[in-house]
């Protein structure tokens, strides 16, 4: 209540009304010991003795009336006094009966094993770390949160102990929880209450007691942590923050009568600053824009004009040689792939199938033993999907994943942005039109190549767990950049996968990177086609050979390109030689090609081929 009525004094700009509370002359001089060990959890600890008090007294109908109104039902004089201070100034207390407390009152830790019969008659095992109240016997209350059966207030109790305490929220949060309890008391301790209120609550507790009850009240009894008096905190406002934050203009008169009225005190000024001490109710206050958050709570959000959001706006330069990586992701899904995200640390042996692991990092504390090693490529983790899916009667898998790998490296890990595709299954949808052609290796290197720069070339390799037929390197001007091939058929076999499973992985940045695209105009004079069949060696590629042409007529001006339409294995040529046939097209962008010339670049290409390849026309 007392925390409403300072919010509406404020609002109205109202005097405050505190109830009269006498702070009243000891009748007699008793006091009962306290030893304080749980500084921590209880950095306050107050009491007073009252004696000859008459519990069996009635509770005064307008108290009665005014908790019944706060949802509190009326129980004896005693605990209707400490609820009423409770909903009045927001400080839990509680009464022991001080015939039943041996020798003093104690603030410690639970006991190992140590058990506590509550008021509701529910016996609970204490745990070690709770704060408890206690006696020379055992534990009395469970601080905080609810008394002990053995200690509470009957109708033959004479002479009784007022508790009112400050316990710290964070050793009371989630305590009573625990215990299966929530009490209007673990409600606000949890949440905090007001550090200098123990003394002004025994008071009022104890007016009330001597007005209801009767009987003759000792001096207050107070305990505290610490040897040193503590200091009210201290915020220091810049006088521009509140209308910098807020958007408005308060006047700086404004802001010093809102705070205090609230009840901070300043404490010095300077022409920028305001410093104030904050009153140990307000302990949510730290920040200095908790003020600022206090003044618009005051001056009304309601008051706070609506402005329509601005920004500075800036054209940042597009690089065209380099694409953002959502571009990517949506290219890859507009070809039917699904992005997927693996753990970076996989098991090792999965891992073990395709990479050595002299080259994995080992992880001192995995949480789990197949994630035992960090990830060397995007392999094992997509393998792993693979497998999930085609256990779920996924007939057609077609995803990929961008991320990190880790390679050791002598006393480094190299981390590398990797971008991986993994194909299972059929290559298309099943449709009406009944094609079910398996995925495989070319499928996949087609969509690869869709994303990498043109001058990229594939060379034939072995991996461990991929077939040496069908692997081959990555190269991007010279470097080696990723590879690509179909997992090993024992590799399959030892993983349990779907036959026919391709992978590919190459470094993120090269698909990042990309030529900035030129252009220019399609001649209008004839194109001149000479298709060429060369016999060679069955181990001698068509990209190989295509590659070869480009350099070896890479200064003509009317070379415009090669392509391969047919290759050959089979009668009329040694089982160890095979026919490719490329059509080689040429023109020139100013005027028409003559036999002469064509023929001239032909001859260049046969030479050259027969050089390099022991090549022969075909006849």
């Amino acid at each position: 209540i007392l925390g409403l009525a300072r919010d509406v004094a404020v609002l109205n700009r109202l005097p405050l009304n505190i109830p009269d509370i006498d702070f009243m002359d000891e009748h007699i001089d008793d006091c009962i010991d306290v030893a304080l060990y749980d500084g921590e959890g209880c950095p306050r600890y107050a009491s007073r003795i009252v004696k000859g008090v008459n519990v069996n007294a009635t509770t005064p109908n307008w108290m009665a009336q005014r908790l019944l109104r706060s949802g509190i039902r009326s129980i004896d004089p005693i605990v209707d006094i400490t609820n009423y201070v409770l909903l009045e100034l927001g400080q839990p207390m509680h009464a022991f009966d001080l015939a039943k407390i041996d020798g003093g009152i104690v603030i410690r830790k639970a006991e190992p094993e140590e058990t506590l019969v509550l008021l509701d008659e529910q016996e609970v095992t204490l745990r070690e770390d709770t704060t408890v109240i206690a006696d020379h016997k055992g534990a009395l209350a469970i601080a905080g949160i609810m008394g002990g059966l053995a200690s509470g207030v009957t109708s033959s109790t004479t002479d009784i102990v007022f508790e009112s305490a400050h316990f710290a929220p964070q050793f009371i949060a989630g305590k009573a929880r625990s215990y299966g309890l929530h009490t209007d008391s673990s409600h606000r301790f949890e949440r905090g209450v007001d550090t200098a209120m123990q003394e002004i609550a025994i008071e009022r507790a104890t007016q009330l007691l001597l007005e209801i009850c009767g009987g003759e009240a000792g001096p207050i009894q107070i305990v505290e942590a610490g040897e040193e008096e503590a200091q009210p905190r201290q915020v220091t406002l810049a006088k521009t923050k509140v209308n910098d934050y807020l958007g408005i203009n308060i006047s700086n008169d404004d802001v010093l009568e809102i705070l205090e009225l609230l009840g901070l005190e300043k404490f010095d000024e300077s022409e920028s600053n305001w410093s104030f001490y904050i009153p140990s109710w307000r302990f949510d206050i730290s920040l200095d824009v908790d003020l600022v958050e206090e003044v618009a709570r005051i001056y009304g959000y309601n008051n706070l004009p609506s402005v329509t959001p601005t920004a500075v706006l800036a054209i940042e330069p597009h690089d065209e040689s380099h694409r953002k990586l959502p571009a990517v992701r949506q290219q890859l899904v507009a070809r039917d792939y699904r992005e997927a995200i693996t753990y970076s640390f996989v098991d090792q042996k999965v891992l073990s199938e395709f990479d050595s692991l002299d080259h994995s990092v080992s992880l001192a504390n995995p949480i789990s033993s197949d994630m035992g090693v960090m990830r060397t490529n995007l392999v094992a983790g997509l393998v792993n999907a693979v497998k999930r899916n085609s256990a779920r009667q996924q007939s057609r898998i077609r995803l990929f994943e961008t991320g990190l790998s880790f390679v050791k490296a002598s006393d480094d890990v190299v981390q590398v942005k990797q971008l991986a595709m993994i194909t299972a299954g059929t290559e298309f949808a099943e449709d009406w039109h009944g094609n079910s052609k398996a995925a495989d290796f070319f499928s996949l290197k087609g969509d690869l190549e869709s994303l990498l720069p043109k001058s990229c070339v594939f060379k034939p390799s072995t991996r461990m767990g991929f077939h040496p037929g069908q692997t081959a390197d990555i190269f991007v001007d010279g470097k080696l950049v990723g590879f690509i091939g179909t997992i090993h058929p024992t590799t399959v076999k030892t993983l349990d996968l779907v036959p026919g499973v391709a992978f590919a992985q190459v470094e993120l940045e090269t698909v990042l990177s990309v030529g900035v695209p030129s252009f220019k105009g399609v001649s209008k004079f004839p194109e001149v086609r000479r298709d060429l069949a060369f016999i060679v060696k069955r181990d001698v590629t068509s990209g190989a050979l295509t590659a070869t042409i480009d350099t070896l007529l890479n200064d003509s001006e009317i070379y415009q390109g090669v392509g391969v339409f047919d290759v050959y294995e089979g009668e009329a040529i040694d089982k160890q030689r095979k026919s490719i046939a490329l059509g080689l097209t040429f023109r020139h962008n100013s005027r028409t090609l003559n036999d002469e010339e064509v023929n001239d670049c032909v001859n260049t290409v046969i030479d050259g081929l027969s050089e390099t390849y022991e090549a022969t026309l075909r006849n």
